[in-house]
């Protein structure tokens, strides 16, 4: 069960205003809009329910829920910080989960728990999440619903931003999007190490072809 002080920290730790930065990344989407791929309502749908079934976000997913039960194992917690960062298939990906990795377990330090001593350093942004919420006894499926629902909430912002999509047509692939999303938290809560595996190559490759862009706002 999900406590309301569990579910005040959860809406502080993973809004915009948490201080992790996570506002100046976008995983590639730059790229994609850049070039076109993703250039509406639609598009937009498509390549955020893409990385959530077959891209990064499963696995980030999948990592958080193994952080979650070894939260108490330095050395399982490092194994899966190299796998997240193994997994990550460019140089700009790599920064942003690791800096605002980084920047949560220090902004988190407001909320002291033994397990921050656990994590490796750098920790990759899901291994951070996914520990330092055990360390409070958060439901796992509750901090993954959190986690993914702010993380495709700042895909959407992207989109809203740049493509532009506006507003009420970034509100309705949100709405949209509640059902897939939970079921992904469900999915990835009894996952394992096995089930890890992506096939959103478009999404890779934008992320690659990041750093080529002439204009650049975000910094992924």
């Amino acid at each position: 069960m999900t406590s309301q002080t569990d579910l005040q920290r959860l809406l502080t730790w993973l809004s915009p205003a948490f201080p992790v930065g996570a506002f100046a990344w976008s995983a590639g989407l730059e790229s994609a809009i850049a070039s076109r791929m993703v250039h509406d309502r639609a598009t937009t749908q498509r390549w955020v329910e893409g990385i959530l079934a077959h891209g990064s976000l499963r696995t980030d997913a999948i990592l958080l829920a193994q952080a979650h039960g070894a939260a108490h194992n330095t050395e399982a917690l490092q194994d899966l910080a190299d796998l997240c960062l193994a997994l990550t298939p460019a140089r700009e990906r790599h920064e942003e989960t690791t800096i605002t990795g980084s920047a949560f377990v220090t902004a988190a330090q407001a909320w002291p728990t033994p397990v921050s001593a656990n994590l490796p350093a750098p920790c990759p942004y899901p291994i951070a999440v996914g520990a330092i919420s055990a360390g409070h006894a958060m439901a796992l499926e509750t901090t993954l619903l959190a986690f993914l629902t702010a993380t495709v909430h700042a895909q959407v912002s992207v989109a809203v931003r740049l493509v532009p999509i506006g507003q009420s047509d970034g509100l309705a692939i949100m709405a949209v999007l509640e059902p897939t999303i939970a079921d992904l938290a469900t999915q990835c809560r009894m996952a394992g190490l096995d089930d890890l595996g992506a096939v959103a190559y478009a999404a890779d490759i934008a992320q690659m072809s990041h750093e080529t862009l002439t204009t650049r706002i975000f910094r992924s």
